[in-house]
């Protein structure tokens, strides 16, 4: 029997994934505390992609401590994951670009800022809380 965490959510919630423009991470800040802030995001392949500038405090909790939670915005219809994120610095995958580019109009790998880095979150699901129920 293969572990829900590993499986695709249903399509309904695969469709939203698409559709859906922002995303609430939380990160976990050194001292224990959440840090919790909207996010733009591409989800392929059983994992979530998100951009971030290398100085961030999303990006800085994570390489402290790589577990997330996500929740997309819709309180009537939960969508939440658990995962564990890494970050990708540089040479970042051209579909995942063209995903961003595709969505958003954005070119996820440009500095925000002159002299800012870029790096992605690369966030794998270890478990779903679809409608309220741990997956």
């Amino acid at each position: 029997m293969s572990d829900p965490a590993e499986e695709e959510p249903g399509q309904a919630v695969r469709l939203r994934l698409a559709e859906e423009k922002n995303v609430w991470l939380c990160t976990v800040r050194p001292d224990g505390t959440p840090h919790v802030t909207p996010v733009w995001f591409v989800y392929r392949d059983s994992t979530w992609w998100i951009g971030v500038d290398r100085a961030s405090v999303k990006a800085r909790n994570v390489r402290e401590d790589p577990r997330v939670s996500l929740a997309l915005e819709d309180g009537g219809s939960p969508v939440v994951a658990e995962g564990d994120a890494s970050l990708v610095r540089g040479g970042f995958p051209r579909e995942i670009v063209a995903a961003f580019q595709r969505k958003y109009g954005w070119d996820v790998s440009a500095p925000a800022r002159p002299g800012a880095g870029r790096e992605l979150l690369e966030v794998r699901v270890r478990r779903w809380l679809l409608a309220g129920t741990a997956q």
